[in-house]
């Protein structure tokens, strides 16, 4: 039975989970988007991305997903059916490591070296990673940031960085947009990344959680796994499991980075 405090804090924590995501999208979206003037297929996608469906109002989730309306099937098949270009996947695991800086080297050697605009950068992200994907409702509520070691008291990486405002037209800048001083999540996007969510890695952080007794609201193992699924970043794909979606992706021309 909820009670009326009950019912007030679950009314509290749906508005401040909606207040987060709204200001994240409009952080990553009062800039303008930065991908090659002559990647239209990429400008595309990234449209196309930003028009599916996300479904981020799950009271339970499963362990094993077996329903196409579990995760977002829409956006990880127009991931999967993009043929306009040269596709990368990068399996990410440490939160510590350098794998932002390592998706941009990739795209920036791609679109300026090689001369290939419509690359497509994807994300496997799952490990530690994963944490980067979730909202500062949940860093805050959970901590996540004691998981970091100290590397992240806070969700650094969904942060613009100053370098974001720089002049998207010089590429050459050495502070600037495409440098080594603009490494974040958001702004990958703006260039038409993909970051893949793993719902495998949500089940078993939260699992860890529950059994640690980290779980400020009493919630089921199968509720807390539905509230960070509701409150990943946006822009985030979800998949059924990363692991058993790298398969997929290689089968549809996407070569493999670690």
């Amino acid at each position: 039975m909820i009670t009326r405090r009950g019912l007030f804090k679950q009314v509290g924590v749906t508005a401040i989970g909606a207040a987060v995501a709204g200001n994240v999208a409009a952080r990553t979206t009062m800039l303008p988007d930065l991908e090659p003037s002559s990647a239209r297929s990429l400008r595309e996608l990234t449209r196309a991305l930003a028009r599916s469906p996300r479904r981020r109002d799950f009271k339970t989730v499963p362990m094993i997903l077996t329903n196409r309306d579990q995760w977002d099937s829409e956006a990880l098949d127009l991931v999967l059916r993009y043929r306009a270009g040269l596709r990368q996947v990068w399996d990410n695991t440490a939160i510590a490591s350098p794998w932002l800086n390592l998706m941009r080297n990739a795209m920036n050697t791609q679109i300026w070296s090689f001369g290939h605009p419509n690359f497509l950068c994807v994300s496997a992200t799952h490990g530690s990673a994963h944490l980067a994907l979730y909202d500062a409702y949940i860093w805050d509520k959970y901590h996540l940031g004691k998981l970091t070691n100290g590397k992240a008291p806070t969700n650094k990486f969904v942060n613009e960085p100053e370098a974001a405002h720089a002049n998207p037209r010089d590429y050459e800048d050495t502070r600037g947009v495409y440098s080594p001083h603009d490494n974040s999540i958001p702004v990958l996007q703006r260039r038409g990344a993909v970051f893949l969510g793993c719902h495998n890695e949500v089940w078993e952080l939260t699992m860890k959680l529950h059994k640690k007794g980290v779980n400020p609201d009493h919630l089921s193992h199968a509720r807390m796994a539905a509230e960070f699924t509701d409150h990943l970043i946006p822009g985030v794909v979800l998949t059924p499991g990363i692991v058993g979606t790298l398969p997929e992706l290689e089968l549809a021309g996407f070569q493999y980075a670690k």
